[in-house]
C-alpha cells in the first residue's frame, strides 16, 4: 500500500461505490477541452459554472465524480458541491478515470 493510498484511502475503492450507486461524471474542462476528448456518457459543466448549476446538480439526487486533465479543477469543484450538500469527489485527471471505471 502506497503512503498516498495510506493518507487519502483507495480512491479506485471509492470510484467503484460511487458508480455502483449510479454516479454521474461530471468534466470540469472547458468546452474545447471535452470536444478532444472525454469520458463517454460523461457532464460537462466547466469549472466557473459550477456554483450557478448547484440545485440542478442537486436535483441529480446521485453522487457526483469529477474530472478534469489532471485533477485540480475537478478537486476544486467536489471541494464546491461537498461544501453545498452534494456527495461528490475528485476523481482526477479523466483519462485515468476512464481506465478506473472501465476495468
Amino acid at each position: 500500500m502506497g503512503i498516498l493510498s495510506v493518507l487519502f484511502g483507495d480512491r479506485s475503492k471509492k470510484i467503484e461505490d460511487f458508480m455502483k450507486r449510479d454516479a454521474v461524471i461530471v468534466d470540469v474542462r472547458s468546452k474545447a477541452e471535452y470536444e478532444k476528448g472525454a469520458i463517454p456518457e460523461s457532464k460537462l459543466i466547466p469549472l466557473p459554472e459550477i456554483e450557478s448549476r448547484i440545485s440542478e446538480i442537486k436535483d441529480w439526487n446521485k453522487p457526483v465524480i469529477l474530472c478534469c486533465a489532471s485533477g485540480v479543477r475537478s478537486g476544486n469543484a467536489a471541494r464546491i458541491l461537498n461544501n453545498n450538500g452534494i456527495e461528490a469527489m475528485n476523481g482526477g485527471g479523466w483519462q485515468s478515470l476512464s481506465k478506473t471505471i472501465n476495468r
